[in-house]
């Protein structure tokens, strides 16, 4: 409000006053702020996109979704709807079924709360404390150079607006909000037997409208060391860089996968093993990636190389950027590889010999599509993602990968092909966070109303299929067997990403499909 009373515009020190293009900057973007909210939430439909919007202002990654259940647990009181959270997070919220309908099965709507928190360089952007600054964009709702969070703030939106619409009509409802699913599925891990009351599941984390899907890949995450004493110094003589990988989109690697992008660690090692062979380079630190289940979209490394062969190394850099752009040509943007030169030396040198290890098996590592599933033309069977290579504090540099597939034979193959590969190079290798898939079910109930109420809207039969990127169905499942379930939602595209967007009119008829199909449940 830049209304003030006479009694407080004395003059004030010079040196308090803002600048007239700052203040007006700074009121331009509070307004055009608040004019993108009301937009946003005058979007159809509104309590769908209004919801959503008020998801995107609270700071929620993975691991911290504290607020964000304070939030949910809030709304369930504010309504007067039975509100439960179990011991690790997960919020549960009840409405009785509409008159009429106290025979119909029970149902439960689910989705998880945490968001991936992906940003680009340029931006100045705290996961932890900031907003998402949400837009539209033509047909699409994205946001300023970070992850929208619609991977599931979507699901979440939806199962709110079904909670407070008064018009529904539906048998027995349930919505569980899980935390902390984008790194291990904590949230569907620790549900317990008992906690939910539905005996039909319809998950909202799906990202592709008018699609169900009926099925999903199990994952498992490798976590791989190498250790060395930290006791090399930099030679004599050698010049410090920084080599920096950035420009590549990056996405989701279970939803993504399939669309050949680049992987940030296997572009800039496979640059490193050419330097090191030919221009002597020595690796000092590197950091490519961040997360386990986001395909690496920038790497950087600090080295040292001989003063006299520093053009050689920007000659080559010049040549695998102009490589890689031809190579990933129509797939990716404008890749951007450069080296600057440092001040700062480093204290310390990976030793060479672990230096050539880890090159060797990065370079080796299988990374992207691995099989594709004959029963599901298209999709993605098995696949490998080389998310994180990072050096430590103390002599240790870290790498991450996510094995994922939809045959756990082919999973444990995969997993050990890799395990091989690093352990040869000296590596200690170990797995967490193993989860199972959620194997098909093409009898199920629940599939059928919707595919019959999905025709009878839109005039088309959807596609049934499985999806290569995990879901919580098959987790959840193992606490409940005789649950049936299925996935939905709308169009949202390069989640994971900071090109994250999800479709506007696909959210308009995700809620309609999802409104009859909750009035078309049958009697239990």
């Amino acid at each position: 409000d830049l209304s003030f009373p006479p009694a407080v515009l004395h003059p004030l020190p010079a040196a308090l006053y803002l600048p007239n293009k700052f203040l007006f900057t700074l009121i331009t973007v509070i307004t055009q702020s608040n004019n993108m909210a009301e937009e946003i939430k005058r979007l159809a439909p509104q309590a769908v996109w209004g919801y959503f919007y008020d998801l995107t202002q609270i700071p929620r990654p993975t691991g911290h979704t504290k607020q964000v259940t304070e939030y949910l647990k809030a709304f369930g009181a504010k309504h007067g709807l039975e509100t439960h959270q179990d011991e690790v997070g997960n919020v549960l919220i009840r409405k009785p079924a509409t008159p009429g309908y106290e025979g119909r099965k029970a149902v439960v709507l689910q989705a998880h709360v945490d968001m991936v928190p992906q940003k680009n360089a340029c931006v100045a952007h705290d996961f932890l404390t900031d907003p998402i600054d949400a837009y539209i964009d033509g047909e699409w709702v994205t946001a300023r150079d970070t992850t929208l969070g619609a991977d599931n703030g979507m699901g979440v939106a939806l199962a709110m607006a079904a909670l407070t619409d008064d018009t529904l009509k539906h048998g027995p409802l349930e919505a569980l909000f899980t935390i902390d699913e984008e790194v291990g599925m904590d949230g569907a891990v620790a549900l317990k037997p008992g906690f939910l009351q539905g005996s039909i599941l319809i998950n909202g984390d799906s990202e592709e409208e008018g699609r169900l899907f009926v099925g999903c890949a199990g994952g498992v995450d490798m976590n791989i060391s190498f250790h060395y004493r930290q006791d090399e110094p930099a030679p004599e003589g050698h010049v410090v860089l920084r080599i920096t990988l950035t420009g590549l989109k990056g996405g989701h690697s279970g939803v993504d996968i399939h669309l050949g992008r680049a992987n940030a660690n296997k572009l800039l090692f496979r640059f490193l093993k050419q330097a090191v062979s030919h221009c002597g380079l020595r690796l000092a630190t590197v950091e490519g990636g961040s997360l386990r289940n986001a395909i690496p979209r920038e790497a950087v490394a600090v080295v040292t190389v001989p003063a006299d062969r520093v053009a050689d190394v920007e000659k080559l850099i010049s040549e695998h950027q102009a490589l890689y752009r031809s190579e990933y040509k129509g797939i990716e943007g404008e890749i951007s590889f450069t080296a600057e030169r440092i001040a700062d030396v480093p204290a310390s040198l990976v030793p060479e010999e672990i230096q050539d290890d880890l090159i060797n098996a990065i370079e080796g590592c299988q990374n992207g599509v691995i099989s594709m599933l004959h029963d599901f033309p298209g999709t993605v069977e098995s696949s490998s993602n080389l998310a994180k290579v990072k050096t430590e504090a103390g002599g240790r540099i870290d790498i991450k990968i996510l094995v994922r597939s939809s045959s756990e034979s082919r999973r444990e193959a995969l997993y050990s092909s890799l395990e091989s590969i690093f352990s040869l190079a000296g590596a200690k290798v170990e797995y967490f966070n193993p989860y199972g898939g959620w194997q098909p079910n093409i009898d199920s109930p629940i599939l059928r109303t919707m595919e019959s109420t999905y025709e009878s809207l839109f005039g088309r039969k959807p596609e049934v299929t499985v999806m290569h990127a995990g879901l919580e169905c098959g987790i959840i499942q193992e606490a409940y067997p005789d649950m049936d379930m299925i996935s939905f939602g709308p169009d949202i595209k390069h989640p994971h990403s900071p090109d994250e967007a999800v479709g506007i009119a696909s959210v308009e008829k995700t809620w309609r499909l999802l409104k009859a199909t909750l009035e078309a449940i049958p009697e239990k």
